[in-house]
């Protein structure tokens, strides 16, 4: 098998484009791990979200030269892969939003600082009911405005602020249940 040099990733993609099977598999080995754990914060089985991955790679490979070269090409195939998730989310019929009008703002939760591991945090995220999950990581991990989510996912804001609320809440007394437990374990010791 003849292996091909390419100098930068717009090379790269312009092969891609192109049809070269050893760009194009290039390209998802740069980036596939990266976003199997972009589609692993929406969806909690693994293997779905290795199912939302490769259909959102399916789409990056057949709407590549839809890609104009402006912005981070990462963060274009990321938008792909959230969108994919939620997607794969409604497909099963798992994504709800519960309505009522709960919102607050509880900063003390934006600020918990705890060691706990990464694996660990990302099972308390699974542990959120779908639509406070989504809606939790789209806000906290990728950044994305209410307003945005709002639109995204065909909901109001003030659904998404409810959501987002509920989940930190949610996520404050699973984190605390931990201390409290790990505490304990430290007095028996």
């Amino acid at each position: 098998m003849k292996v091909i040099q390419f100098n930068n990733e717009r090379q790269l993609i312009k092969k891609a484009i192109k049809g070269n099977r050893d760009a194009q598999r290039k390209l998802y080995d740069e980036h596939s791990p990266k976003m199997l754990s972009v589609c692993r914060y929406y969806i909690k089985d693994v293997h779905q979200a290795e199912e939302a991955m490769c259909n959102g790679f399916l789409k990056v490979f057949t709407k590549l030269d839809t890609y104009s070269g402006n912005g981070s090409f990462e963060g274009w195939i990321r938008k792909i892969m959230v969108r994919e998730s939620i997607s794969y989310l409604r497909a099963i019929k798992k994504l709800y939003f519960s309505e009522d009008g709960v919102v607050g703002n509880n900063d003390a939760i934006n600020n918990i600082q705890t060691d706990l591991e990464v694996a660990h945090i990302q099972s308390l995220i699974d542990d959120l009911p779908e639509g406070y999950r989504v809606v939790f990581v789209m806000y906290a991990i990728e950044g994305y405005k209410h307003r945005e989510i709002a639109k995204a996912l065909g909901i109001s804001e003030s659904t998404s602020k409810s959501q987002l609320f509920k989940a930190r809440k949610q996520l404050q007394a699973a984190v605390n249940k931990d201390l409290i437990n790990n505490g304990t374990d430290e007095l028996r010791r």
